[in-house]
């Protein structure tokens, strides 16, 4: 008998366990970015976690952790991050890295937003010329930093020359390059986009682009079948130097895509 016990120990050893599936819902800019190809094999490797991806924009990756319908979230729009967690959707919110948000657009840029030195005077360029700008109009984080740097400028984005899209980072940039528009793009979707076209980065740097990407469990009181055990292990990774390491060494073209920023 011990024998066939310890044969069977021994299949059951040899049988790797499967992976625990996590449902993470992220932005389509974070996806765009490409550092998700870099994490995820290594959250794999160090959790034995496998985080599936629902790539979304930041109001419906909220959406989908009120609903319970994903483990935890990585977005984008601090405001409609707090809220989510005041209002008892997620435990808490974490800080992990940022960049910036840029502006593109076509290279002999007619609006002059190259010669703006506020975010807020580049828009009223645009809005003034009345040059084509794409939005992403898709309740994103970054549809929503655009919606408040038009408020901040004092105008009301309206008529032809402004095209909501309704759509994700990667495919409004594909609509830009199309139209030689103008958009509000992050840093690292933009030189991850390999269908730039006529388009170039003519404006940066104001403290108001700046982009911030919080975690956020989703609650299991609210929601107690979620793998509340796994978000808190995925979350200790992503605030390990191993994350540290793999997010600040991610380069394009020579470029840091993001920094770090998380505290231990």
């Amino acid at each position: 008998m011990k024998f066939y016990v310890g044969i069977v120990l021994w299949l059951l050893s040899a049988v790797p366990l499967a992976a625990e599936e996590l449902k993470l819902a992220v932005t389509t800019s974070f996806a765009n970015s490409g550092l998700a190809e870099i994490l995820l094999p290594a959250i794999a490797e160090g959790t034995g976690i496998d985080v599936q991806l629902l790539i979304v924009g930041t109001g419906q990756a909220l959406k989908l952790g009120e609903a319970g319908d994903v483990d935890a979230v990585l977005v984008h729009s601090r405001a409609a991050e707090e809220e989510f967690v005041a209002s008892g959707f997620g435990t808490h919110r974490r800080e992990i890295m940022y960049n910036d948000f840029i502006i593109v657009g076509p290279t002999d840029d007619p609006a002059n937003v190259g010669l703006a030195t506020l975010a807020t005077e580049a828009f009223a360029h645009i809005a003034g010329a009345q040059a084509p700008f794409v939005s992403r109009g898709d309740d994103s984080g970054t549809h929503k930093k655009e919606l408040g740097l038009w408020k901040a400028a004092g105008i009301e984005p309206t008529g032809d020359w402004y095209r909501a899209v309704g759509q994700g980072m990667g495919a409004a940039l594909n609509t830009a390059s199309g139209m030689d528009a103008y958009i509000l793009a992050d840093r690292a979707s933009w030189l991850n986009f390999g269908n730039k076209g006529d388009l170039t980065q003519l404006f940066g740097g104001d403290p108001a682009l700046f982009n911030q990407y919080a975690y956020i469990p989703v609650n299991p009181a609210l929601h107690p079948h979620v793998k509340a055990v796994a978000a808190e292990r995925l979350e200790v990774w992503l605030t390990s130097d191993r994350a540290r390491a793999l997010i600040e060494g991610y380069t394009i073209e020579g470029q840091q895509l993001f920094v770090f920023n998380a505290e231990r």
